[in-house]
């Protein structure tokens, strides 16, 4: 495995993030090759288990209730209709199943229940489990650990001097904290962030010196593009261009080298040539079916079809283990 550093400067990445790009890139395989299966990859599916009506105000999510996306307002969904999901998505290739909730943050309600049970009835069917459901204590994190949960999404979105630009009703600090319950609940961390958002080099520089600075890297790292939504404040933001996002994934790649690096949001405007520009950046995992939450997403078919092209294979459920706190209760049991 390759040695994790934990105390990088923002000099130090920078210095990387501005190589020459094909120096960027070929180093960042080379370590991709070294650490991982280079050509397996990770599908992931993601389904919005309560959209819309959300509190927060993040400038680039059509699920804020303040915002007019005519985006419809939806319940939380049962668990049968989960299950369905899950289902169809195993079938599709996929060995993780995330479930995002449009809320700030988690109540210990009859909601949190049903949550409770959804993570339970996906853990049945050999899928990791991942759940983003905004800020949680470390007493309902471990509820979702002892529920199953394999992993909680909690992404910081940009650079803590350009947060309060795109959020204002949580802070920062709020994001590290729910991510630091997460530890506690020994569940694994997937956070990354978004680019694209009008933030700038030293911001996407900033917000990499932060995840990688972590006493654990996140054992996940989406590399986001943003998808402008129509009605949000940033819906007139211009596409971020292909090369920024492969300097961004083989900078994470080379800065947390044991991380999964997954190539997220956007990936319905990349042509499969852009797309494998990323893999060989050391992208090893995509959210694969038709929608990402609220925003077009590649089907399932067409990213067969794609890794058919590219030699590119499946990795499969729980590669690195299951969570300390489930391999417990099996050997208790």
């Amino acid at each position: 495995m390759q040695t994790t550093k934990h105390d990088w400067s923002r000099e130090e990445i920078s210095a990387i993030y501005h190589k020459p790009f094909l120096d960027l890139v070929y180093e960042a395989a080379t370590i991709h090759r070294a650490n991982k299966d280079y050509n397996e990859v990770q599908i992931s599916s993601l389904i919005s288990i309560k959209t819309g009506g959300c509190a927060e105000d993040c400038s680039y999510c059509p699920q804020a209730a303040r915002y007019h996306t005519n985006l419809e307002v939806q319940p939380l969904m049962q668990i049968g209709q989960v299950v369905s999901a899950a289902v169809k998505a195993k079938e599709g290739g996929a060995s993780r199943l995330c479930m995002g909730a449009a809320w700030r943050e988690v109540r210990d309600n009859r909601d949190f229940d049903r949550v409770i049970e959804m993570v339970k009835a996906v853990n049945e069917m050999d899928m990791e489990v991942c759940c983003t459901l905004g800020m949680l204590t470390e007493n309902q994190a471990q509820r979702l650990a002892d529920a199953g949960l394999y992993a909680y999404n909690h992404n910081i979105d940009t650079s803590e001097d350009d947060y309060k630009r795109i959020i204002s009703t949580r802070t920062y600090d709020d994001r590290l904290n729910t991510i630091k319950n997460v530890r506690k609940a020994k569940l694994t961390v997937c956070s990354g962030g978004i680019i694209g958002l009008g933030e700038t080099v030293e911001d996407r520089v900033s917000m990499l010196q932060t995840l990688s600075n972590m006493p654990t890297h996140p054992e996940s790292v989406p590399v986001n593009a943003l998808v402008p939504v129509k009605g949000t404040p940033l819906e007139d933001q211009p596409r971020v261009p292909i090369w920024d996002m492969v300097r961004m994934i083989a900078t994470a790649r080379i800065v947390m080298p044991n991380s999964v690096v997954r190539l997220s949001a956007g990936r319905n405007e990349m042509s499969t040539l852009e797309q494998a520009f990323c893999f060989m950046a050391g992208a090893s995992s995509i959210f694969a079916g038709d929608k990402l939450l609220t925003t077009p997403n590649p089907a399932f078919v067409d990213d067969m079809a794609m890794f058919e092209l590219l030699g590119l294979k499946t990795r499969e459920a729980f590669k690195n283990g299951r969570p300390a706190n489930t391999q417990q209760k099996e050997e208790v049991l």
